[in-house]
């Protein structure tokens, strides 16, 4: 048979979950390519840049929509299992689990909004368009690009979702992995001798601004679900703290998001607060290349066209 897409492995690889306990991605991928009677030559057919399996891929894409359904969780580096939302979406015995069942789940919805462009499945699944306009209307380069946006977007989310289950400590040093990559706080040891180390008056830690710490920004980090808003309350609080502090400036990072009175009185302040919340951490995570780590690198070449005029 032909390799399966990854919506297609949806449901098998929920099945094999379905006991209950811990699975690793290799284990999975063995007894998938079993379940779907894959040849060695299938088993073996890699994606275009050469570094990794087709089905391998595909496997891996399919465990990650089903946690961004909250089908799955992520127990710790390259391990997952069922949850009780996967178990009652296998109870509902139903036929085939692709995007279109999922999106009945809202965090499945809202990961699949953080993009406008049309959704592949990387190097070669199926193309579930969420734009009008079709893959066929749009140029080689185009459709390169639009791959890369959508793979972004989903990429930010998985992102998102391994913050969100990470544990605090993991949290504060990947709040200090951001910020110096960023160009915050000096060198890394400067700025985790001090973040987290605040503790009190709503402060969570002390980051300097530059090099030579001429000044200081102070730290408000929320490890919190997508689902529970940083309200005014919050923000307010932090205000309050900084002026505690004579603190002209703060950064408050959320992996959830923030109400729109959170946001309108943070702008309204003459102390300068800069709201981060769980999509531009994400983004900025991307950006900086914290918690990623490059896989393929592609060129987009044109014919040069100075090389061939001819005086």
């Amino acid at each position: 048979m032909t390799i399966p897409d990854y919506q297609s492995i949806m449901l098998p690889l929920l099945q094999l979950a379905g006991d209950g306990k811990e699975h690793t991605k290799r284990e999975a991928v063995a007894a998938l390519a079993e379940h779907f009677t894959l040849t060695d030559a299938e088993r073996a057919e890699l994606l275009p840049s050469g570094r990794q399996g087709l089905f391998d891929n595909r496997v891996g894409w399919a465990r990650t929509y089903l946690k961004q359904a909250g089908a799955l969780q992520s127990v710790r580096r390259g391990v997952f299992k069922i949850t009780a939302r996967g178990q009652e979406l296998l109870a509902r015995e139903v036929a085939q689990i692709n995007n279109d069942v999922l999106d009945s789940y809202p965090e499945f919805r809202e990961f699949r909004a953080r993009t406008r462009v049309n959704e592949p499945s990387p190097e070669g699944g199926q193309v579930r368009p969420v734009i009008a306009e079709s893959v066929s209307a749009l140029t080689p380069d185009e459709q390169i690009r639009t791959g890369y946006r959508s793979l972004r977007a989903n990429l930010a989310g998985e992102l998102l979702q391994r913050v969100q289950n990470a544990s605090p400590l993991f949290f504060e040093n990947l709040v200090v992995e951001l910020l110096v990559a960023i160009g915050y706080g000096g060198t890394h040891e400067d700025a985790a001798s001090v973040v987290g180390r605040a503790g009190d008056e709503g402060i969570d830690g002390i980051i300097k601004e530059d090099r030579l710490g001429l000044e200081n920004i102070y730290l408000q980090a929320k490890r919190w679900k997508q689902s529970r808003t940083v309200g005014r309350p919050d923000v307010q609080q932090f205000a309050g703290a900084l002026q505690g502090q004579r603190a002209r400036k703060g950064v408050f990072i959320a992996t959830s998001s923030f109400s729109r009175d959170a946001i309108d009185y943070a702008k309204g302040l003459q102390t300068t607060i800069v709201l981060i919340d769980g999509q531009q951490l994400a983004e900025l995570m991307l950006d900086y290349g914290v918690g990623v780590s490059v896989q393929d690198t592609i060129k987009l070449l044109k014919v040069d066209e100075d090389y061939f005029e001819e005086e």
